[in-house]
């Protein structure tokens, strides 16, 4: 009997052709839409009605189905996603942090929600179009998660906060593949998906506009969000619109005229300030994270040098561990970066890409322990 995979289709090209290369593959696929939000709940005017959750992209990941012949459905996962990412997204904003709703995401809805699904559809595997690679570890019996540094497309920054009973049930049929090579498969599949465009912003905030969408959720909850100081060596430059609308590094739309470029340096709940500071000034050297979640060991040692990265975009640079707790860790970096932002994901890798571990980042203790 074949084994059966329940692909996440999220309409676009990465996850058609995942699920095309199973069906050719052999395996037992059924397409699965999650459908996480909608515009009426989200507001704005978005760029475009094609990215996921639209009517067009659920047609689309339909459309893929039935050309291959292999059964569609679009699953309602929204009280989960507004439970589990959006509320969080929120309240990280409150509390003076920048979120990354994708790993939440991924972890509780993407793999938690869906796995669910799969089971009751008595399938083995789920699957999606990230690029990644799993490979399983016989000496330690663990599943590991590796990177690809010469694909720009690498999402395994993301996915660190998959469980290895996650990993040992996901595959991933695009890990070895560019994003070329993928939309030359498409085309070569007769997909109607192959010339799809790319979504860039974050899908519940389709317009891109994070201060609408904030401040329209904060309407809803009755949530009055005061103004305060913008403070810069010490002293009182301006008044900021609400400390949600700010993060750590931020230099266009602080709206201070100083002569000179100025950075957001720090955001303080306690007094409701935001500190300016110069480029130099967001440099950190040193950081904590917590919530850590180990991938391709089940332990670091305190002295191990390691490569971490702090943000999607970043490079994984050299860093060393400094102290490890329950579910925490203190972090150095053996070449300094800017803006290592609190709610944001640090990920560490070793020298060969494989994802040891991650963890939501803390504090910067550069300038204080």
């Amino acid at each position: 009997m074949n084994k059966k995979v329940v692909v996440a289709m999220s309409g676009g090209v990465d996850s058609s052709v995942a699920a095309v290369l199973l069906k050719k593959q052999g395996f037992d696929v059924i397409g699965i839409t999650m459908k996480t939000w909608g515009f009426m709940e989200v507001g704005g005017s978005p760029k475009h009605e094609s990215g996921c959750c639209s009517l067009d992209a659920i047609f689309d990941a339909k459309n893929v189905a039935v050309q291959y012949d292999f059964p569609h459905f679009t699953v309602d996962f929204t009280e989960s996603f507004k439970d589990n990412v959006i509320e969080n997204f929120i309240d990280e904003y409150l509390h003076g942090r920048t979120p990354n709703p994708c790993v939440v995401c991924n972890r509780d809805v993407k793999w938690g929600d869906l796995l669910r699904k799969a089971d009751e559809l008595n399938a083995d595997f789920i699957a999606t179009g990230h690029y990644a690679k799993i490979e399983k570890d016989k000496k330690s019996n663990r599943y590991k998660l590796k990177s690809d540094s010469t694909n720009k497309k690498d999402q395994t920054y993301a996915l660190w906060g998959l469980s290895q009973e996650f990993l040992s049930r996901t595959l991933f049929p695009l890990a070895d593949m560019k994003k070329e090579e993928v939309r030359k498969l498409a085309e070569e599949f007769n997909l109607k998906t192959a010339k799809k465009p790319e979504s860039q912003e974050i899908c519940f905030v389709a317009d891109d506009d994070y201060e609408r969408f904030l401040n329209e959720k904060f309407d809803e909850r009755k949530i009055e969000i005061p103004e305060g100081d913008l403070i810069y060596h010490g002293e009182k430059v301006g008044t900021h619109r609400g400390l949600p609308f700010y993060t750590i590094g931020q230099r266009r739309g602080v709206d201070i005229a100083l002569g000179k470029p100025v950075y957001v340096k720090s955001i303080s709940i306690g007094d409701n300030v935001i500190e300016l500071g110069d480029r130099d000034d967001i440099i950190c050297e040193k950081f904590s994270i917590t919530d850590v979640n180990y991938v391709s060991v089940s332990k670091l040692q305190i002295g191990e040098k390691v490569n971490a990265k702090v943000r999607y975009s970043d490079r994984a640079t050299p860093a060393e561990i400094k102290n490890v707790t329950a579910d925490g860790m203190i972090i150095k970096l053996i070449e300094p970066k800017r803006a290592v932002t609190p709610g944001q994901s640090a990920v560490i890798y070793d020298e060969s890409g494989f994802l040891l571990a991650g963890g939501i980042i803390n504090k910067d203790l550069t300038r204080h322990e």
